[in-house]
């Protein structure tokens, strides 16, 4: 069976290059019908926070990603001592008991010789060991270069000299990075890992290890990192967020995932994909070989798309948090009514929200250029015509609005515009909003009467 993972740090919070790869992991398993496990990498003590967990866990609900497994790698340390004392029964590991000290006296000389620093074997056929003196636990790499293939970098070659026996097991009793690694995904039976490709130098190190183990290791696929603009690694200082903060900010879970999926992955041209597509077409061969470019602006489109072409009532569900206390005195058919007219409108849900406060509530003050505009003395008079008008119109029919438009643009001989505008700021309190026929019927006749009434107030009377 197909199995992914992953790996987060609870060191801080889950960033969108985390939840890019946790994506290709997790459409990857579903595609190929296999399962998805999460792995809390929390064995930094110091580091690791709760409230980081949380985050994660909540950051990758929001998004669908669900786990098949979780496991936390604090709880699995008698796991790592049993690996770890069957390559010590092997002789495939040693204890180091050298020096700081020693160390760096023996990192300066291999500089001050033009070498690459490296352990010098030092304590790896030791026949006497010190007794209560502090060590760390190093592998005996053998004299074997390592050779895998990669999905996006194809056949990679590393020297087993660009590497030394390298540390396993930590002075204070805390397991390393890459055998922790390792033991886990031997253990949960991964079969193919997907993770950034400055994780290279890690895997050919991890592959040394299922040697030592006598295992085989998974399939790799190392992508590129993820740019900003300026084509340097991303950063806050790109508008990247934690993937919390991007749901404050109005983005849609399924517009984020789909922009980043395809940040490093291509079907063709199509650009937006449903979930169902995404288990369906997702595959290794087609992750792209250089970085991809981070960009705001596309996200807000692929968002704004996604806004446009959602169910309204569907759309509700995740506008809840957002909308105005004054629409929550409203029912949901009210509301969607409402969103439907502003759904193609919007970039963000806090945008949408913004926009559609209106139908909840009276617009307080009016937009001061579209005023200035429409709010002439010559519309007071057509403006009290149309008022009489609506009173006798019936309201959940668009031809009978409709004709006391008509007769008051006949009336006056006045353009829509002259008319509707104005109509348009009393409901809204601004001159962009949507048709005023749908408005009108929304609201219904008694609250917009009330707001035509409020407007024609404002408008200064005409000169005697």
């Amino acid at each position: 069976m197909t199995k992914t993972r992953f790996a987060p740090s609870p060191t801080g919070h889950l960033h969108i290059g985390g939840l890019r790869t946790a994506v290709f992991n997790y459409f990857f398993a579903k595609a190929n019908n296999g399962q998805f496990i999460l792995r809390i990498e929390d064995t930094d003590k110091e580091r690791s926070k709760d409230e980081y967990t949380k985050a994660i866990l909540e950051g990758l609900k929001w998004c669908s990603i669900e786990w098949d497994d979780i496991c936390y790698q604090s709880k699995r340390n008698d796991i790592y001592e049993k690996y770890l004392n069957k390559l010590f029964e092997e002789g495939k590991a040693y204890k180091c008991y050298c020096s700081k000290e020693r160390l760096e006296k023996l990192k300066e000389e291999q500089m001050k010789n033009g070498e690459n620093p490296h352990y010098d074997g030092h304590c790896r056929n030791l026949k006497e060991q010190p007794e209560d003196k502090p060590y760390v636990v190093r592998i005996k790499l053998p004299e074997e270069d390592i050779d895998f293939k990669d999905y996006v970098h194809g056949d990679m070659h590393f020297s087993y000299k660009e590497f030394d026996d390298f540390i396993i097991k930590r002075s204070d009793g805390s397991f390393m990075y890459n055998f922790t690694n390792v033991v886990d995904d031997i253990e949960c039976g991964i079969t193919h890992v997907i993770r950034g490709d400055d994780h290279l130098t890690n895997t050919a190190k991890q592959i040394a290890l299922y040697r030592l183990f006598d295992k085989n290791p998974p399939e790799y696929a190392h992508v590129p990192m993820i740019l900003g603009e300026d084509k340097t690694r991303l950063s806050k200082r790109h508008g990247a967020k934690s993937v919390l903060e991007y749901k404050d900010a109005g983005i849609l879970p399924e517009a984020l995932v789909n922009y980043l999926i395809r940040l490093g992955w291509s079907y063709g041209d199509k650009e937006l994909f449903n979930r169902e597509e995404l288990i369906k077409y997702f595959n290794l061969e087609n992750l792209n070989k250089s970085a991809a470019v981070f960009n705001p602006d596309k996200l807000l489109w692929l968002n704004a798309e996604y806004i446009k072409n959602m169910p309204p009532d569907e759309l509700l569900s995740y506008l809840s948090g957002f909308l105005d206390e004054s629409c929550k005195e409203y029912d949901k058919e009210y509301l969607k009514k409402a969103v439907e007219t502003m759904q193609a409108r919007a970039n963000t849900l806090v945008e949408l929200a913004e926009g559609m406060k209106f139908y909840c509530k009276k617009p307080d003050v009016y937009e001061g250029k579209g005023s200035k505009k429409y709010l002439k003395q010559s519309v007071k008079e057509p403006m009290l015509f149309l008022l009489e008008k609506l009173e006798s119109a019936d309201f959940s029919n668009e031809e009978s609005l409709k004709e006391a438009f008509e007769l008051t643009m006949k009336e006056f001989d006045i353009k829509m515009v002259k008319i509707a505008q104005p109509v348009r700021i009393g409901l809204t309190g601004r001159s962009a909003a949507p048709g005023i026929y749908e408005m009108l019927m929304i609201l219904g006749k008694k609250e917009s009467l009330e707001r035509i009434e409020k407007v024609i107030d404002v408008i200064p009377n005409p000169s005697s």
